[in-house]
């Protein structure tokens, strides 16, 4: 017997949730845009791209080895992290802007977590039955039909996680390769443990966690608070309209009684396993399905539909006193979601125009420091630098260096490059060269006889007309 005095667990157990399907306008965007988004993934990097001979023609790759990223057209080096960073930037603004505007609709269609727990779930309603059927089998002793139905959804569901975790790996390297490797067991241990540990996380997270993952692992909820206010259009129960509710018996209309039924339709279709009309709860993941849920009865008894609908806060209120909800628009466009939109759109355009305005050629220079310069037998004076040269081309391309200065008498200026009989280099595809170079002063000209002098290095493209220069300095005095 337990002990009134003794305090209350911290933790309860968690209790399966079952959803029941439902079929409506939002679960027919939630099927359509997970088939969407899965496609996405697990296609993604099986698409070709021709870059020519030199380079991947995988059209995503984060190809680590190089330290490179392709998407499509584009490709970003290592000192362009910036794009990167800046995607980041846009991705948590997005998630401000579309919740201020619209609640967690990120976390009811969009989420990994919500995706693939919806795919879980389709898999075990297709072996083991709707939400009655479910629970029955959860309360049946073991017996062989609940071995077989539950190793049959098991497998299907490590499955999923295999073509999961596979898919991750093949967007590092070229896919049809590693699975080659993969199959033959040539592959490196890297991309094994890689799968084992995505497999049986989204075995755990989708089959088993599911919920659980959005209430305490998961952040979000928790920040959301501070991104909606009563102008956010949300999930909500319209309780003027409702209450007080009650069954309804066949042939029996009590004007006392709202519309609602206390079908608890709304709270079987919840993958949350919440009851919206308890007011906004941070479990809530708006994904519609309880509106869905809702409208079916309210079809089916012959009242109207919305008792459960998106809606902001604001507006039940002004339904409750008699007036008319906001215009949607007027929502959505107010002074919060414009500043998020604004930022996110400033951070896009300033991507987008860097991406198109950055140069094919990539290079620095860097002067040697010991010693800072070297006196010839003929009076010279010699600085050596390090240059590194980066070739963004998708095939073989030959540069031209030269240096210049605005310094008086810096004209007899020479440079010149080691192993090179010219002036020109060959840089291959996609890779960097380092090259050391020479320039030299001649006896008796300025940049000889001065401490120090600015100059400048050029580097064109002798194919085109792409010429970028980078500043350093001449060191040096004759004794």
């Amino acid at each position: 017997m337990t002990d009134p005095n003794e305090p209350a667990p911290l933790y309860a157990a968690r209790e399966p949730i079952f959803p029941r399907r439902v079929k409506g306008n939002f679960r027919t965007f939630k099927w359509v845009l997970m088939a969407v988004m899965l496609g996405i993934y697990y296609l993604t990097p099986w698409i070709r791209w021709d870059r020519g001979p030199a380079l991947p023609d995988q059209a995503v790759l984060i190809d680590l080895a190089n330290r490179r990223f392709f998407f499509f057209m584009i490709e970003i080096w290592p000192h362009e992290f910036y794009f990167v960073a800046g995607l980041l930037i846009m991705a948590g603004l997005g998630l401000f802007l579309f919740t201020s505007a619209l609640g967690r609709v990120w976390c009811g269609y969009a989420c990994p977590q919500t995706v693939w727990t919806d795919l879980f779930i389709l898999v075990e309603r297709w072996v083991e039955g709707d939400r009655n059927a479910r629970i029955r089998l959860l309360r049946q002793k073991w017996d062989g039909e609940k071995i077989r139905k539950r190793t049959t959804k098991w497998t299907l569901w490590l499955l999923i996680g295999l073509a999961t975790g596979g898919a991750w790996v093949f967007y590092f390297t070229d896919a049809p390769t590693l699975m080659v490797d993969l199959v033959t067991g040539q592959a490196h241990p890297v991309a094994y443990t890689t799968m084992a540990i995505l497999t049986l996380t989204t075995f755990a997270f989708g089959g088993f966690a599911r919920e659980q993952i959005c209430i305490y692992a998961c952040p979000w909820p928790r920040i959301q608070a501070a991104m909606m206010d009563e102008d956010t259009i949300t999930i909500a129960y319209r309780e003027w309209r409702g209450e007080p509710r009650g069954k309804l018996k066949k042939g029996e209309m009590d004007p006392a009684q709202g519309d609602c039924i206390d079908c608890m339709a709304c709270v079987n279709v919840c993958p949350m396993g919440i009851d919206i009309r308890n007011g906004q709860q941070l479990e809530c993941i708006t994904c519609g399905l309880c509106i869905d849920a809702c409208n079916e009865m309210m079809d089916k008894v012959g009242k109207p539909r919305g008792l459960i609908d998106y809606l902001a806060l604001k507006d039940e209120a002004m339904e409750r006193a008699g007036g008319h909800p906001t215009k949607v628009w007027k929502h959505i466009f107010r002074v919060r979601t414009m500043i998020y939109f604004g930022l996110w759109s400033a951070i896009g355009v300033g991507l987008v125009v860097a991406l198109f305005l950055r140069s094919p050629i990539d290079f620095n220079v860097t002067p040697a420091r010991d010693p800072l310069y070297v006196q010839l037998s003929d009076g010279a004076i010699r600085n050596i630098y390090t240059l590194r040269l980066r070739n963004k081309q998708g095939e073989p391309t030959e540069f031209r260096i030269t240096v210049t200065s605005a310094a008086p008498g810096a004209e007899g200026l020479r440079l010149s490059l080691e192993g090179q009989s010219a002036d020109t280099v060959t840089v291959p595809a996609d890779e960097t060269l380092t090259q050391r170079l020479y320039i030299e002063a001649p006896a008796g000209s300025a940049p000889a006889t001065a401490d120090r002098i600015d100059i400048r290095l050029w580097v064109a493209d002798t194919s085109s007309t792409d010429r970028v220069s980078a500043d350093t300095v001449f060191n040096g005095k004759a004794n």
